[in-house]
């Protein structure tokens, strides 16, 4: 999961920042609108939590530039707490408005749903055979046994979850699980697709020579 952070203040991006990673999130965090647009174009993301008052452009033309090209779920995060410019940010496509101060559980609770809604789910559990990933919780099991991830073995757990049948490429899993400016060794993936096949199963994640990795569509049988 790679987050977008658009947020000027520097205590309040940190603190945000610092929370979502905490979650497994990868994230890059910009304080101006048109760097988070640029970094829209270079990079694949899985949600955009952006503040309206950024110091070049208003936050609403931020969210015009993604809606003109992608239905990335985008989160608001503003302290314009009139009701007509939540209105106006959700009737220019928003998916949720969350108002400064906050709760931060309550701003990884309402990132949660709109990624949910997003990708057709309505639950946090996702069931797949004898493996269950809960992403509210960070609770996995396999045939019932629980099972500790590390922050990035549960990422890469629940991309590959969440698009069962579906060959995802290293190139995307590495920009989804790694940030701008993170060190990335050569073979960290296929480190963390090893500890994920020690910890569950070797027959979890399918290797697809050449092109990435898939879930297995045989998780029922173990």
């Amino acid at each position: 999961m790679r987050a977008l952070l658009v947020e000027d203040d520097p205590l309040l991006g940190d603190g945000v920042k610092t929370a979502l990673e905490r979650e497994g999130y990868a994230v890059d965090w910009f304080t101006s609108g048109r760097s988070a647009l640029a970094a829209l174009v270079a990079e694949e993301f899985s949600v955009v939590i952006l503040d309206l008052g950024l110091p070049d452009c208003d936050g609403l033309e931020v969210l015009a530039g993604i809606r003109q090209t992608s239905a990335l779920p985008v989160l608001i995060l503003t302290a314009r707490d009139a009701i007509e410019e939540r209105v106006r940010g959700l009737d220019a496509g928003a998916d949720d408005y969350v108002l400064k101060p906050f709760d931060l559980q309550e701003l990884l609770a309402r990132l949660r749903v709109i990624m949910r809604r997003a990708s057709g789910r309505t639950s946090s559990t996702i069931v797949l055979g004898a493996l269950t990933v809960d992403e509210a919780t960070h609770a996995v099991s396999w045939c019932g046994e629980d099972i500790v991830l590390s922050r990035r073995e549960f990422a890469l757990l629940v991309e590959l979850a969440k698009n069962p049948g579906q060959v995802l490429s290293r190139p995307r899993l590495e920009s989804l699980l790694y940030g701008w400016g993170e060190e990335l060794e050569s073979n960290a993936l296929e480190v963390h697709v090893h500890h994920l096949r020690k910890k569950l199963d070797k027959t979890v994640i399918v290797t697809v020579r050449g092109i990435g990795y898939r879930i297995s569509p045989d998780l029922a049988v173990h």
